[in-house]
């Protein structure tokens, strides 16, 4: 069921439209046309390159990005850690980067009455850089720790981190990410907790902590050491009011600067970042399009997504970012047909290279989500691995006496599906069977627990959309035709369809009080009840009727370019809609769930509803 190419890689069996010519290429065969041969983009930059293989000099350091020819500035300036709890670069000064090096002047830039972190005496510090293209394009933002007084050597650095992640009322996580393998522990209450020998990047298990508690953890490695703090959650069900913060789509926007930071929308994240903080939120969901993605390359994607984290690393340090998966997480093969036709399959090997592999490997989220779509009931080769995993990417996590299920409504993504009729793949904003079957057993599992009383499901594509992308979601403008295809065959079940299962499943329980979507680059509110038309004027399929209320609250208002509202059968019940960019807080007081959204430019209040 595997066509191994003589320089391609293994075509998964669902793909059977895709093969490997005489050449070695792997083609496309629509049918009935000319073959769709794959062209491959090198990535702009790798990881590896704007890490800039820093050496010491007598005077400083010097990077060289290994990319020759490229020409820019280089900002650069020190990291204090001493007096703040959000440690950032305070940059001082530049240099030229010239076919692809720069130098850093230690000595000459950042002593005497610049040196603010004291290194000429304590022998050591971290410089933070920023690499800027010859327009100015803003390209990385790094860190490299220097020891010595002149002459200067380098030493290990926290290139990424540390974060939170998985915060349960008695554990956490501490991940972070190391320029090399080296010795390193987290301290937490007296008690160390080891890194894994060998190993660059950490992801660590902090447990048997006391619930509803502020910790201070300290990460050591090498001679140096990091002091962060964390809460954990209260014991579920103890019904302590608290506050979590949603929000989805910061790739990058106009406006230049921060605004377009190869990948997000910097200005505007950080700013959210910085509100959902001082609002105390006990977490940030973000579900889907961090960055503006949509590559070839997994190294595209990786670069993209670190400097994201980098936008949220500051509060990150205390709280836990949940992140979902969108369309713009995409990495893709990409075939090349007559006149320019391109098409787009989720890229493969799977278990390394594709949409879902790339983004586990570069986020922590839960790991109790569903296996894959392996098994089910349209899988060509039920005995092989044929499908990408959705580790990391379809979990659920609870905080005292909520519920918050995380799905993938862009799994084995193909992008060109309605271009290209017989293409194979996963259409925009279908929830596929294992994925529903597993969200139908955590919802009867959540209506089930004594300690829950709401449950908020998310996922990036809206179920009713209503400015900008209603030609696809979950509505593709009325059509049931859209469906995913699986070795030549599309499934049963339209897109419609699947929409319909999915309110019924919201429908048979009650606690679930909210859907949290994006991809729509605004925000706005609709509550869904009996009174809400949801079919295209002369549908003939079966008809839900929504006898319990919920609300969608759509916020894709992180920084992407907006959209405005169009018509659909239920834009007279839309409230509250705007193209302002805007973060939604989630006031979770016991019984009571209350609504705001707030402009984290202007601090301006743009909506306030209760939701139960």
């Amino acid at each position: 069921m595997l066509a191994q190419g003589p320089a391609g890689p293994a075509v998964p069996a669902p793909l059977s439209i895709i093969r490997t010519n005489a050449a070695g290429q792997l083609v496309f065969q629509p049918l009935g046309g000319t073959p769709f041969v794959q062209r491959e983009r090198a990535p702009a930059w790798t990881l590896l390159q704007l890490q800039g293989a820093p050496r010491g000099t007598e005077t400083g350091l010097t990077l060289d990005f290994q990319k020759p020819g490229f020409t820019g500035s280089l900002v650069y300036g020190l990291v204090p850690y001493h007096d703040t709890r959000y440690p950032q670069p305070v940059y001082r000064t530049s240099a030229a980067i010239k076919d692809g090096k720069a130098d850093i002047d230690i000595k000459g830039r950042l002593a005497g009455i610049y040196d603010m972190v004291g290194w000429l005496k304590s022998g050591s510090a971290v410089i933070g850089y920023r690499i800027l293209g010859a327009d100015g394009s803003m390209v990385y933002d790094g860190r490299v720790r220097f020891k010595g007084t002149g002459p200067f050597d380098v030493d290990v650095t926290m290139t990424e981190g540390p974060f939170v992640a998985n915060l349960t009322a008695r554990s956490a996580v501490i991940w972070f990410t190391l320029s090399r393998a080296v010795g390193c522990s987290i301290a937490v209450n007296a008690r160390l907790f080891p890194c894994r020998d060998g190993a660059a990047h950490q992801e660590v298990l902090i447990d048997k902590l006391a619930p509803a508690t502020d910790h201070v953890y300290v990460v050591r490695y090498g001679e140096y050491e990091e002091r962060y703090g964390f809460r954990t959650a209260p014991l579920a069900g103890s019904r302590q009011p608290f506050t979590f913060s949603y929000a989805s789509d910061s790739r990058g926007g106009p406006g230049g600067g921060d605004r377009n930071f190869n990948g997000p929308n910097a200005y505007i994240m950080r700013r959210l970042m910085s509100l959902a903080r001082m609002r105390r939120s006990a977490f940030v969901l973000f579900t889907g399009d961090l960055v503006s993605g949509s590559v070839t390359s997994p190294d595209a994607l990786l670069v993209e997504l670190a400097n994201w984290k980098r936008t949220v690393e500051p509060q990150g340090h205390w709280m836990p970012v949940y992140t979902g998966i969108g369309n713009h997480e995409a990495v893709l093969r990409e075939f090349s047909g007559e006149n320019n036709r391109i098409v787009r399959v989720d890229r493969f090997p799977y278990d390394t290279e594709s949409t879902e592999a790339v983004f586990a490997s570069a986020l922590v989220n839960p790991e109790n989500g569903p296996g894959s779509e392996d098994g089910a009931v349209y899988d060509p080769n039920p005995l092989a691995v044929d499908f990408p995993s959705y580790r990391e990417t379809v979990y659920s996590f609870t905080y005292d006496n909520a519920a918050v299920v995380v799905l993938n409504s862009n799994y084995w993504y193909s992008p060109t599906m309605g271009s290209v009729p017989e293409l194979e793949g996963n259409p925009h904003g279908y929830l596929m069977d294992n994925q529903m079957a597993w969200l139908a057993a955590t919802l009867a599992g959540l209506q089930k627990h004594a300690a829950i009383d709401h449950v908020f499901v998310t996922l990036h594509t809206p179920i009713f959309p209503n400015g900008g992308h209603v030609s696809d979601d979950m509505w593709y403008r009325g059509s049931n035709t859209m469906r995913p295809r699986v070795a030549g065959k599309p499934v049963a079940k339209g897109i419609i369809d699947r929409r319909d299962e999915l309110l019924a499943l919201i429908q048979r329980h009650p606690k679930v009080v909210a859907v949290l979507t994006g991809d729509e680059h605004n925000y706005n509110r609709l509550r869904l009840d009996q009174l809400v038309p949801i079919y295209p004027d002369g549908w003939t399929g079966p008809r839900l009727t929504l006898r319990r209320p919920f609300y969608q609250i759509n916020n894709g208002a992180a920084g992407a370019p907006y959209y405005a509202q169009e018509q659909t059968p239920w834009s007279a019940f839309v409230k509250g809609f705007s193209t302002q960019h805007a973060l939604c807080l989630l006031h979770v007081e016991g019984p009571r769930v209350r609504l705001e959204v707030v402009n984290p430019e202007t601090l301006e209040v743009l909506d306030r509803a209760v939701l139960r």
